[in-house]
């Protein structure tokens, strides 16, 4: 924690952590997160290459906010907090394409680096430095099992992480800020396997989703990890939860509005938001993290979208 002592008006501000004095909290948590108020969803199906914001506190539609440097579906986004990346996807064939917004001024992507190899139906978490990216399919249709990682603060390409314990492709991922989860997917089933994000090493066994799905979305906060959405060879409404730094099964969280798969999610800490999805559709809906129970309507998109991905910050 570091502190500034304004000594022309006596305020005490912190950097990071909680300010407290003779035991008593008197400064809010400035620490640096994952995510935050703003929710960031960009491309889909077409492909397009279409981004837009919303509050994530405030229900309303959503924004345009600008475009990704190239137009691709089936592609995964993770964020610092304060810079939102976007990576692979399908242009047509496996792309490996990274870019990057600063979320909290509304303009185009620019290049960022590339991944180690084209792949999209790929999953990504983060934590306030480092992005994840796993899993996917390449041009062969192959089912990827690699994770790499980038620096989300310095541009540049990706470099080996580890492993899945399965190849898997449409598959999730979230993160509680040190720990990265991902869970489902085409061939893994309804595995949920984590990683300790600013480390380096294969994933390890978390526990089960409640059924075998593919093409979902996962949020998370500090807590815990939701997964709402996708396929089991029928689409479904399903929303489950984990608390991330505790290894298990999922457990039943409530429902989504409407049975949809494709879609993607964000969260701010306090809301989990699932956008777009099978149709394609245009809705945004939300639901508590803390508190297991159906999602409510939101807003809309700007135009229905489905094989999005989504991010948020500040």
């Amino acid at each position: 924690m570091a502190l500034t002592i304004n000594h022309e008006t006596n305020e005490i501000t912190n950097a990071t952590g909680i300010v407290t004095v003779n035991g008593t909290e008197v400064g809010g948590d400035n620490t640096p997160t994952f995510y935050g108020s703003r929710g960031i969803f960009g491309g889909g199906a077409g492909p397009v290459n279409t981004i837009e914001y919303i509050t994530i506190n405030t229900t309303g539609n959503a924004t345009d906010f600008g475009n990704l440097t190239v137009a691709r579906s089936e592609l995964a986004a993770c964020s610092s907090g304060a810079r939102g990346v976007f990576a692979g996807g399908s242009t047509g064939g496996a792309s490996n394409t990274i870019d990057y917004i600063t979320i909290a001024t509304a303009g185009n992507a620019t290049d960022f680096g590339d991944l180690l190899s084209g792949r999209d139906g790929l999953a990504a978490c983060s934590s306030v430095t480092r992005g994840l990216f796993g899993g996917g399919r390449n041009s062969s249709s192959t089912k990827l099992t690699d994770i790499v990682y980038v620096t989300i603060s310095t541009t540049g390409n990706s470099t080996d992480f580890g492993d899945l314990a399965q190849g898997a492709f449409m598959i999730s991922a979230c993160s509680n800020g040190a720990r990265g989860v991902f869970g489902g997917g085409l061939d893994a089933s309804n595995i949920i396997q984590y990683v300790t994000i600013d480390t380096t090493g294969n994933a390890t066994d978390f526990g089960d989703l409640t059924t075998n799905v593919s093409y979902l979305a996962a949020c998370s906060n500090d807590t815990y990890g939701l997964f709402g959405g996708g396929y089991t060879g029928s689409t479904i409404n399903t929303i489950e939860y984990i608390t991330i730094a505790t290894t298990g099964n999922a457990t039943d969280f409530g429902d989504l509005t409407a049975a949809k798969n494709s879609l993607a999610a964000c969260s701010d800490g306090t809301y989990g938001i699932f956008g777009g999805g099978s149709g394609p559709v245009n809705t945004i809906e939300y639901v508590t993290i803390a508190t297991p129970g159906n999602a409510t309507d939101f807003g809309d998109l700007t135009a229905a979208a489905t094989r999005l991905a989504a991010c948020s910050g500040t």
